[in-house]
Order: structure tokens, then C-alpha cells, then sequence
């Protein structure tokens, strides 16, 4: 018999239904997938440098990302030894408490928020202290106040998931100064590049003036690049040179890498995605409104639905018509939903169907 010990109580991270599941299971043959947070559209400019790459898909890739990391390192203006590349941001949390964390010491979260954070704390037998959000948002003060001699790290997800709220530049800034130096506060930006508020906190400049800061970004949302898993932490260059310590080689692959570095450079996609973005996002506020249904209001490109009661009839009646959203319970969020901003074919049929379910439950 296999001693599962702390494992045995861990929570397993379910992802959102993938597209080709529902499909097999329905036997359908439209589908609208507006759970995960992915955008809506496909970065087919890429396609010339991946099949550039094809022909080293024998060999390993270049483990320390190089031509990415002078690309990335020039675009964010930090040097190349800040940067450590991920498989998925979500590698570099692992990374982050693999080589900062130790066994008595503890990490503080808010709650709800990104499960993964709670999970592989727990995974490695580190101690987690919850922080209940208020009205939606970090409670920093509470979080200050629940630092003690063995915290260890602070994960913020700024924006957060899956209230698509965020703490501003003044908040993050009284923050801070409440922090003992040693603490590592570690700020995921996977949303970031969806924001447009000017009070967002300027997390590199914050680097510089608090070493032991880590943000984390992401290739996976605003780049359309999520089937590739490629994400990257920008620290101080001790901090960095932890996790290089930890990190695995070859963990990002030649597409990922090849991809990213076509992604900075396509400016035009970006704005594309970002348009389509702020424009469907006010036609589902504005048709949210029109029926009664309750939501937060989100700088991201996802938004949660406070539905009042049971989500779990509505999601079943949805994914029959080939419509999938994410339920919360898991997040310990009853009777709330999260919804990824689509196209406005995807959000239409959105729209249409809870319609009709609030229509037929009436």
C-alpha cells in the first residue's frame, strides 16, 4: 500500500471542459468554449515559425531560452539574467515555492482566488494562511497582518482570477511598506496586458526598489498561445538565480520559444485581440443588464456572474447546446460562474441560452 500522507487531502485542479471532450460526449458539432480564459482567436502568423522549427523537433531546446530572453529582456527594458522562462506561468509558482519555501515555514493567499497557489503549497507540505477577499478584492491590510517570522511568500494575483478585480498602484504601495524585506511577495500578472487602468501598479519599477518581488506573465491569454504553455517571471538577479536552481531543463520547448518571440513582435494581433476584448465585453455588461443577471465587473478578459442560486442545472442545460462555462463551487464561490469574453457569435449564443433558461426556470 502506497502512504499517500499529506497527498491524500490535496484537491486535484480541474480545468475547464476541453472543446474535443464535449464533442465526443454530446455528439455535437458546434461548440462555444468560454471557460478557461483563452482568447477567441487563433495566432496563425506563428505558422511559418513553427514549421521553420520542425526540423529540430529531434533535438532538445535551448534550456536557457536565449534568443527569447534577449528579445524579452529588451522589449520589458530589465537584464537577461532577471528573467526565468516557464512551462505555463503556473511551472513558476512551483519553481517559486520549490526554492524559497521549507518545511515549518508558511505562504499567504487570498481566498477565493488561483487555486494553484493553495494546491502545490500544500503539495510541497508548506503551511497556507488564507485571506478572505472583501467585496471582490485583496484584503492587503489583513494579509499584512498575517505575515509572521516564517511566511515566506505572498502570492496576489493582480488582476485576480476569477473576480477579474485588482489592487492599484497607491494600495500596492502602502502595502509594501508593511512587508518585512526578507518576505517575498509575489505578484501574477497573467492578465496584464488586458488592462487599460492608469493606477495599475508598475510592478517592474517596484522590482527595483524591493528585490525579493517576483511577477509572473504569461504567453497563454493575450498572445493566444495557451496550447504551447510559455510563461516567465521577472525578479531580481538573486531571486532569479534561486529559481534557475530548481528549474528543470528543456521545460520550455523550440515552439513555445519560436512562437513567443513572434509574438512580441506582432503588434497587430495583440490589438486585435484587445479590441475585440473591450467591445464584446460592454455588449455582455449590457446584455447581462437587460436580463437581471448580476456580475463584477472585470479589467480581464473574463467575468464573473453572481446567478443566485445553482449553477449546476443552468451548466448541464448550457454544454447541451454545446455552450461551456466554468461553475465555482470548487472555488468555494456557490452559485457563481465565470464567463470568458468570445467572439460575438460565441457571446450571442451565450446570451441566447441563458435566455431561454431563465425563460423555462421562470
Amino acid at each position: 500500500m502506497v502512504n499517500k500522507g499529506r497527498l491524500d487531502k490535496i484537491k486535484v485542479y480541474t480545468a475547464g471542459k476541453p472543446i474535443e471532450e464535449l464533442k465526443r460526449e454530446r455528439n455535437l458539432k458546434n461548440i462555444y468554449k468560454l471557460a478557461s480564459n483563452e482568447i477567441p482567436f487563433s495566432p496563425n502568423y506563428i505558422k511559418e515559425a513553427i514549421l521553420k522549427e520542425l526540423k529540430n523537433i529531434n533535438r532538445y531546446p535551448e534550456s536557457n531560452c536565449f534568443y527569447l530572453r534577449k528579445c524579452l529582456s529588451e522589449k520589458l527594458g530589465v537584464r537577461e539574467e532577471q528573467l526565468v522562462f516557464g512551462n505555463g506561468s503556473d511551472e513558476l509558482i512551483i519553481l517559486a515555492i520549490r526554492a524559497l519555501t521549507f518545511p515549518k515555514s508558511n505562504v499567504i493567499v487570498g481566498f477565493p482566488t488561483f487555486l494553484i497557489y493553495e494546491i502545490q503549497a500544500k503539495v510541497s507540505g508548506i503551511k497556507v494562511k488564507r485571506i478572505p477577499l472583501i467585496n471582490y478584492r485583496y484584503n492587503l491590510e489583513a494579509m499584512a497582518k498575517a505575515v509572521d517570522r516564517n511566511t515566506k511568500i505572498i502570492f496576489i494575483a493582480n488582476p485576480d482570477n476569477p473576480h477579474g478585480t485588482y489592487v492599484n498602484h497607491k494600495e500596492v504601495e502602502n502595502f509594501l511598506d508593511s512587508i518585512p524585506k526578507e518576505v517575498v511577495v509575489f505578484f501574477d500578472e497573467a492578465y496584464f496586458e488586458f488592462v487599460s487602468q492608469k493606477d495599475f501598479p508598475n510592478s517592474l519599477s517596484i522590482i527595483k526598489k524591493r528585490p525579493n518581488t517576483i511577477v509572473t506573465r504569461t504567453f497563454s491569454k493575450a498572445y493566444g498561445l495557451a496550447g504551447l504553455r510559455i510563461g516567465y517571471a521577472i525578479s531580481s538577479g538573486e531571486i532569479a538565480s534561486l529559481l534557475e536552481k530548481v528549474r528543470e531543463p528543456f521545460n520550455v520547448n523550440r515552439f513555445a520559444q519560436v512562437s513567443a518571440i513572434e509574438a512580441l513582435k506582432n503588434k497587430g494581433f495583440l490589438s486585435k485581440v484587445l479590441e475585440n476584448n473591450t467591445k464584446e465585453k460592454d455588449f455582455l455588461y449590457r446584455e447581462f443588464k437587460s436580463i437581471g443577471i448580476s456580475f463584477i465587473e472585470s479589467v480581464t478578459n473574463f467575468i464573473l456572474i453572481d446567478f443566485k442560486q445553482d449553477t449546476k442545472l443552468l451548466n448541464e442545460y448550457l454544454l447541451e447546446r454545446g455552450v461551456i462555462v466554468r461553475e465555482l463551487d470548487s472555488w468555494g464561490l456557490k452559485n457563481f460562474f465565470r464567463v470568458t469574453i468570445g467572439t460575438h457569435e460565441e457571446n450571442l449564443a451565450l446570451v441566447r441560452y441563458l435566455k431561454e433558461y431563465l425563460k423555462m426556470r421562470r
